[in-house]
């Protein structure tokens, strides 16, 4: 009788801890961040025509939220009585300028960050083809126009010793011009 007991009050303790008590996996799962990806395509509707925006998935946050930030600004009536209208968002190491027609249709829009945190295909082609120099410098250009992405491209200054050489390359690591 008295190791039913002691059975049941071993069985009833452990039952009780175990309900408690986290699984590695869900300790695991809560500590990640989660990287929530902008959509591939945004598309508006501006009176009868659509305005498209293919946001770029950039490594760099301040990139990302500038573009969050453009995709959620709605013009309303602002663009209504001229031929053209300007959208100029800024931030400390870039800008965003969209420009509208009179209907309200995206045109055209052109990013411009300074300082950005470069992709590793970027940072990889670089090394690879000038070992032991340093990146000092980086701009980043992202232009679309109509929905049709125009230039995505880096302009690097590189540095070793007192050598300093200007780069431009595109996103996927491509070298398009050494100055």
């Amino acid at each position: 009788m008295k190791s039913f007991i002691f059975t049941l009050l071993f069985l009833g303790l452990t039952i009780s801890s175990y309900s408690q008590d986290k699984t590695m996996k869900q300790a695991r799962e809560e500590g990640l961040m989660k990287v929530e990806e902008l959509p591939a395509v945004v598309i508006k509707r501006a009176g009868a025509d659509f305005s498209v925006y293919i946001p770029d998935n950039h490594p760099d946050k301040d990139v990302r939220r500038m573009q969050e930030k453009f995709i959620a600004y709605d013009i309303g009536t602002d663009y209504q009585g001229s031929e053209n209208y300007l959208l100029l968002m800024e931030t400390k190491n870039g800008s965003l300028a969209a420009t509208y027609n009179g209907n309200g249709k995206l045109i055209r829009v052109v990013e411009n960050y300074k300082d950005v945190r470069l992709p590793n295909e970027v940072i990889y082609s670089i090394y690879r083809t000038y070992p032991d120099w340093t990146i000092v410098n980086d701009k980043y250009l992202y232009t679309q126009e109509d929905g049709d992405i125009l230039k995505k491209q880096y302009n690097l200054k590189i540095q070793k010793g007192k050598q300093t050489l200007r780069m431009t390359v595109r996103s996927n690591g491509d070298i398009l011009k050494v100055r």
